[in-house]
């Protein structure tokens, strides 16, 4: 079976949340936890073990996910990015320079608590089955996770800057094998305050719905 090395990117400054956003609270479901801990869920539900990559003084993240994941706290890998600070391409790069053995990188954000498990399902299979680029997709708009194959390893390996895999999804789209799903969460992430209050305001009607 093809090896898919699950990476949810958890290394970002929240310079336009003021503080660090992944250890904000987030009620879901009835659950109130770390943001992190629920982006995280859906991830765990999908894989025995997910590659978490996180900034060089990342403890505040440990302790917050020990609390909340409980058990499942041990089923993650902690990978410190030395140039998290330089922007998501470095440690995109770190995240596959470490698991160089993998035959597919399917990668996820660590602000994105509402991605549905069936998205992160539908882009690991379409790796599986050969593609070579995969991605979410909500009413034809291109979300997230994506998937990138073995083929990709060298351009990934030395990826800079802060726009992460973008513009190789960009210079290949036309290679990229979408998987259609009928929720916004493959689209949704959080930036600042105001933004997680709207999106805990979704989540609870959607709950209650």
């Amino acid at each position: 079976m093809t090896q898919i090395q699950p990476v949810l990117l958890a290394a970002g400054q929240s310079r336009r949340f003021g503080e660090n956003k992944l250890l904000a609270d987030f009620c879901y479901a009835g659950v109130t936890a770390p943001l992190l801990a629920h982006s995280l869920q859906p991830w765990l539900q999908q894989f025995e073990r997910v590659l978490v990559v996180v900034p060089m003084i990342y403890q505040p993240l440990q302790k917050a996910l020990q609390t909340a994941l409980n058990d499942d706290y041990h089923r993650l890998d902690w990978l410190p990015s030395a140039q998290a600070e330089a922007g998501m391409g470095h440690s995109l790069a770190d995240a596959v320079s470490a698991t160089a053995e993998a035959e597919g990188w399917l990668i996820g954000l660590a602000d994105m608590p509402l991605l549905p498990t069936e998205a992160i399902a539908g882009v690991a299979d379409l790796l599986k089955q050969g593609a070579v680029l995969a991605a979410a997709r909500y009413m034809q708009r291109q979300g997230h996770p994506v998937g990138f194959s073995s083929q990709f390893y060298s351009a990934l390996s030395i990826l800079q800057g802060d726009s992460g895999g973008r513009h190789l999804l960009k210079q290949h789209h036309a290679a990229i094998q979408f998987f259609d799903c009928q929720h916004p969460g493959v689209l949704t992430d959080v930036d600042t305050p105001q933004a997680l209050q709207a999106l805990q305001a979704s989540a609870a009607i959607s709950t209650s719905g």
